[in-house]
């Protein structure tokens, strides 16, 4: 990377389907300068995340998609380069909003401030950011888990199932985890505390989860759908609910899955069961809440209680195959860029 340019990936064109390569443009172009009462931040850490794919739809939606030619958008860990900003310093680490891209302007108000020496930097990405802060909300105040009850999460070693499943843990639950693979379930099970963990590419999935789960499901934190959710539904509990976090499995859709239309079978059993399902967006709906899943994430990460893997990936041009990556499952763990090594 020169010092004088900004590195940047754009939406080249919006994917019909699998996000290709042929969707993102990596361009170089002169790195901004800021104003008075501005900061320039060097990005050194970006968040990959499943939300992405939904930005590069112009399909109406919760947020704006992003326009074509446009940097893509993502959460970073960046530094203060240059500053003209009397609460910022050079050398300070921020979490902002910067994207696919080396640098970025800001006048601090979009800006977190992360301190001088945060420990681990990233896991403002992670497990001390919107993954982590979307499974402590989406379980603890939609799904109200009590202790002996079942919980069930799918991706379970994703950086938001792994979490859910923790937590479920702490508050007394039988954990039960949903992943692609044997490896990503021994892991659950071995390092998270996962009471068990059922291979979703299992021929006898559906079966499987039903054996595992003898006293049905309590809650269902949905991150995948698709076949998971198919296999959970009749194992639901009367008054189950339902946190909708994603539905991974659907986001590269270009039609309606094929099969009979079961949504007769899902609105009968939420009305006789009296299920409770929610979707959320976190910062949407959570903002004002931060503090209060921070201390509590902090203190267990503190005492050993939460484990978190983090999956780094090395170099900005590296980001869009990583992400197409990630949507097929192949990513172990929270998926970060290194875009920049830290400012000394």
């Amino acid at each position: 990377m020169s010092n004088s340019s900004n590195r940047q990936i754009l939406l080249a064109s919006r994917p019909k389907g699998a996000p290709t390569d042929n969707n993102f443009r990596l361009v170089e172009s002169t790195k901004p300068e800021p104003k008075d009462g501005e900061i320039l931040l060097k990005t050194i850490y970006l968040s990959l995340d499943p939300y992405m794919r939904g930005r590069m739809s112009d399909a109406k939606s919760y947020a704006d998609p992003v326009a074509l030619n446009q940097v893509m958008v993502g959460g970073t860990v960046a530094q203060v380069e240059v500053s003209h900003h009397d609460k910022f310093a050079v050398g300070d680490w921020v979490l902002n909003q910067s994207g696919w891209q080396d640098y970025s302007v800001s006048n601090g108000k979009d800006v977190m401030p992360l301190g001088k020496n945060p420990r681990h930097p990233s896991y403002a990405l992670g497990i001390m950011g919107m993954p982590g802060f979307t499974a402590f909300m989406g379980l603890l105040d939609i799904g109200k888990p009590q202790a002996g009850e079942t919980v069930v999460v799918a991706a379970a070693t994703g950086p938001v199932g792994a979490t859910v499943g923790q937590i479920a843990k702490i508050k007394g639950c039988k954990a039960m985890g949903i992943a692609g693979g044997a490896e990503k379930c021994r892991y659950a099970v071995e390092t998270l505390g996962f009471d068990a963990c059922i291979d979703r590419k299992a021929d006898n999935f559906a079966e499987q989860l039903a054996n595992a789960c003898t006293d049905g499901i309590d809650v269902y934190y949905e991150n995948v759908g698709g076949k998971v959710f198919d296999a959970v539904l009749p194992l639901l509990n009367t008054s189950a609910r339902i946190p909708v976090c994603g539905l991974v499995s659907q986001y590269n859709a270009t039609a309606l899955p094929s099969g009979p239309d079961r949504m007769g079978m899902l609105m009968g059993t939420i009305l006789t069961k009296r299920i409770k399902m929610q979707g959320f967006i976190i910062f949407d709906d959570y903002a004002d809440r931060y503090n209060e899943f921070a201390q509590a994430m902090s203190q267990w990460l503190k005492e050993g209680k939460i484990h978190y893997r983090e999956q780094m990936i090395e170099g900005l041009e590296q980001a869009p195959q990583a992400f197409i990556g990630m949507l097929e499952g192949k990513n172990f763990g929270k998926l970060v860029v290194k875009v920049n090594e830290p400012i000394n």
